[in-house]
């Protein structure tokens, strides 16, 4: 009877405590939480009351500062060339495209309706001068133009499109054309828009045609053709310079957009807007209200130097990483830099061969304990395998000095 007693009373001791531990994690949850989400806490206002869907990021740390219906699919419209001037930023800086290069136009480009820059079936354009047709002129002749000269076809070139968005996560996005023209299942939404949005302004040149207001093609031509941009906020709107509208009977009046002062960049998403008006109104005030909000704590910036790839059995034993773009995060002002640290964190025995851009590792950044962001950490050189004759040379080199001061 005294045993039964004592296991009676153990239980209640046992369930008292459970009860305190459970009260305990209750109160202390929600500034767990917060310390995890140091920018994601919606602002008291609808940003975007007029949107269908909206999303406001930082354009370095990917942090979502605001959001409403951000994964709802629906209609990108003219958007959809965000994509097809990353995959031709790629291909210019990997070198399979010059901005020289000449870009014919074919009948089935010259043959796009809604904005062109009115091709001729057979004329030639440098691909800087289709690329601004796009980005100011949000040319659908231009864009299928270039297309066909970077894919061979445009339904090639949509695949790469749509192989692109699959890289990147963009899990809400059907590519079915270059252009956003209207076609059943061409659909995207906001956060996957503001990601490739992101992955686009990797390549700051891109900003040099986005950010321009005005400017001309066939130059000296009988016929000069004048560009003004569709994105009325990089003349307007301070700091900004990027990145692309859009716009159909279906899918209203949308616009990626991005703005950068100081060392904050953002990139702003809205889309289903009833007009232009109200569109470019609400992108100044997702804008206006992280600008006030938020600063950027800096990690490293694009060149520093964040540490060393040792490769086994490659060609060259060691890899000098450099940040190939500025790394930070995002902090409300006054709260900038407190308890924040940094980790390379690489993959242990990566071995020869190394690909260019092969992922590596990740550089993360904590405040405390808490991860506020993770990095991806990519090979900046191709690393080949070392024959057996340097292996060996290395082999014996490390036995006879590995004592040596």
């Amino acid at each position: 009877m005294a045993c039964k007693e004592t296991r009676i009373s153990s239980g209640r001791r046992l369930c008292a405590w459970l009860l305190a531990g459970m009260l305990t994690a209750a109160l202390i949850a929600p500034s767990a939480a917060a310390a995890q989400e140091p920018a994601s806490k919606q602002p008291a206002a609808d940003l975007a009351a007029n949107a269908k869907s909206a999303i406001l990021m930082d354009a370095d740390s990917g942090t979502v500062v605001y959001e409403k219906n951000s994964t709802l699919s629906l209609p990108p419209a003219s958007i959809t060339k965000i994509m097809t001037m990353l995959l031709v930023m790629e291909a210019l800086d990997e070198g399979r495209l010059k901005l020289s290069d000449k870009v014919t136009a074919s009948e089935h480009a010259a043959s796009m309706g809604g904005s062109q820059i009115f091709l001729e079936p057979g004329e030639e354009m440098t691909v800087e001068d289709m690329l601004k047709g796009v980005a100011l002129a949000s040319g659908n002749d231009a864009s299928v133009a270039l297309a066909e000269k970077l894919g061979g076809s445009e339904p090639q070139f949509v695949a790469m499109m749509n192989e692109k968005a699959a890289e990147l996560g963009m899990t809400n996005t059907k590519f079915v054309n270059c252009n956003g023209l209207p076609a059943e299942g061409h659909m995207s939404s906001a956060r996957d828009i503001a990601i490739m949005s992101r992955e686009l302004l990797k390549y700051e040149n891109i900003t040099k045609y986005t950010g321009l207001y005005q400017d001309y093609l066939r130059k000296g031509s009988p016929k000069p053709f004048w560009l003004v941009n569709t994105n009325k906020l990089v003349r307007f709107y301070s700091g900004a310079d990027g990145l692309k509208t859009g716009f159909t009977s279906e899918a209203k009046f949308c616009l990626s957009a991005t703005a950068r002062r100081d060392n904050l960049r953002l990139i702003a998403v809205v889309m289903g807007e009833p007009n232009t008006k109200t569109r470019n109104a609400e992108v100044s005030q997702l804008f206006d209200y992280a600008f006030a909000q938020y600063t950027n704590v800096p990690i490293y910036k694009k060149g520093d130097s964040i540490g060393t790839l040792q490769v086994e059995k490659g060609k060259v034993a060691k890899v000098p990483l450099t940040a190939r773009r500025s790394y930070s995060v995002l902090l409300k002002k006054g709260d900038a830099g407190k308890g924040i640290r940094h980790e390379l964190v690489l993959e242990p025995n990566v071995k020869a061969p190394v690909e260019i851009g092969q992922p590596i590792g990740k550089l993360v950044v904590y405040r405390g304990d808490d991860v506020l962001v993770e990095f991806p950490v990519e090979s900046p050189a191709a690393v080949e395998r070392a024959g057996w004759w340097a292996l060996l040379r290395r082999t014996t080199g490390q036995l006879f000095f590995s004592g040596a001061d």
